[in-house]
């Protein structure tokens, strides 16, 4: 920057070449010396004028006034005093076509001022590729951008991962660093610190119930499904599979549940019972007038009400008479009485299901009770409790749907009278088609 320097002595060179070139002769006057010059009659020569001391503010703002040979210099006052104007600059070749500064470095005139020079700006800097120029008041500064530091002339990258600056995992890319989170966190504020994410609040891929834990989140179902292997989805569980005593009937998988069902005639008893429907009593049947509607497990029988056959007679709605004047009532019971009862299926046996009783007893009589008919198989027996009852004993478990009309005979005899007779109990037995 020290090309003012050197125009500066250009001019003084050519003002002292005058000076030196054309001294006055002796026929001369004082009026002969150039400008910038005085005739001293003493010395008889031309003697240079201190224009720093005749003229008043020769230099004005900050610069400083130097007086040469033939004129003055404006310069700052940075250049010395007592240094003389020829050896600024001796190499005036250098700087002869270049312009007067007479400001500082890094300044540049302006009117009558001087303005800082923005290198940066005009990019006549020598900062390297990888730094940044700042400009500063008469200069510049070389400086690393942020993330990278100084080493010699060149910015090197710093590793900020070193540092820990993240709560879990770090990156580190050339002038800066990123922060990221295991699955499950996310970034807070700060880019450094991780939070837990509600996945449950941001859908979540939970088919039913979602709840969120630290890092993560748990799926799980409703009662009656079961979490699927993809720990998302939930499977509906089939209860009936599981056990065949859940209904007494029969178990009917739903979606998330079971229930049961009952068959034809019986209605579900709480939740997983079946009771058999009296249809004869609710009036559900379709007995006729001529007819007595008899229940039985799983429905109805419709029974005719005149229901005896020759050689009988009828004498009441279920009681039929052989008349002892009929040659074909001899070797047959002189009474027989209907009844209808029902059983279930799978009965545990031996089992008592029905007790017959004489209604009329004679004094010195003896009774006996045995299966007239209706008992080929051997299913049921007589077990005679005393002189005037006996008790029906199922004796080998029966299925249904079945039906068995049993003759239940009471043989009596008076000895001392010489007189038998018998009455008969015809036992309708319906067995049920289930075991409830």
């Amino acid at each position: 920057r020290p090309m003012y320097l050197l125009v500066f002595c250009m001019c003084i060179s050519v003002f002292l070449h005058h000076a030196i070139s054309q001294p006055p002769t002796e026929t001369d006057t004082y009026t002969k010396c150039t400008d910038g010059y005085h005739w001293d009659p003493q010395t008889q020569h031309c003697k240079d004028i201190n224009e720093c001391e005749t003229i008043p503010e020769a230099c004005k703002g900050e610069m400083k006034c130097f007086n040469h040979y033939g004129g003055y210099l404006c310069l700052p006052r940075s250049i010395g005093v007592n240094e003389p104007p020829n050896q600024i600059h001796p190499n005036l070749e250098n700087v002869a076509n270049e312009p007067f500064n007479p400001c500082p470095t890094g300044f540049e005139p302006l009117g009558d001022s001087c303005v800082d020079v923005d290198e940066c700006k005009r990019d006549t800097h020598d900062c390297q590729p990888s730094q940044e120029c700042f400009n500063t008041e008469g200069s510049f500064t070389c400086q690393c951008p942020d993330g990278y530091r100084k080493v010699g002339t060149e910015c090197i990258d710093i590793d900020e991962c070193r540092y820990r600056y993240c709560q879990h995992r770090c990156v580190n890319v050339p002038g800066s660093f990123s922060c990221q989170c295991e699955p499950g966190f996310q970034l807070a504020s700060n880019n450094r610190s991780c939070i837990d994410v509600d996945e449950c609040g941001m859908g979540a891929p939970c088919s039913q119930r979602c709840y969120n834990t630290y890092g993560t989140f748990l799926c799980r179902c409703e009662t009656g499904y079961e979490l699927g292997p993809d720990g998302f989805a939930c499977n509906d569980i089939d209860e009936c599979s599981f056990s065949s005593y859940l209904c007494q009937y029969q178990c009917v998988n739903e979606r998330g549940k079971f229930s049961c069902v009952c068959p034809d005639g019986y209605q579900l008893l709480g939740s997983r019972l079946c009771q058999e429907i009296n249809e004869c009593e609710v009036g559900t049947h379709q007995c006729s007038d001529g007819q007595t509607c008899v229940n039985i497990h799983g429905g109805h029988k419709c029974v005719d009400t005149k229901s005896c056959q020759e050689p009988y007679v009828q004498v009441a709605d279920n009681r039929c008479v052989c008349p002892i004047t009929t040659s074909g009532c001899r070797d047959l019971p002189y009474s027989v009485v209907h009844r209808h009862m029902s059983i279930t299926s799978e009965r545990s046996v031996p089992s008592d299901i029905f007790q017959i009783q004489a209604t009329i007893v004679y004094p010195g009589a003896y009774n006996t009770f045995h299966i007239r008919s209706g008992d080929e198989n051997g299913d049921f027996y007589l077990r005679q409790i005393n002189n005037i009852s006996a008790m029906l004993v199922l004796a080998r478990a029966v299925n249904g749907p079945a039906e068995y009309v049993l003759d239940l005979e009471m043989v009596s005899v008076n000895p001392r009278m010489s007189y038998q007779t018998s009455s008969a109990l015809r036992l309708t037995v319906y067995v049920g088609p289930y075991a409830f």
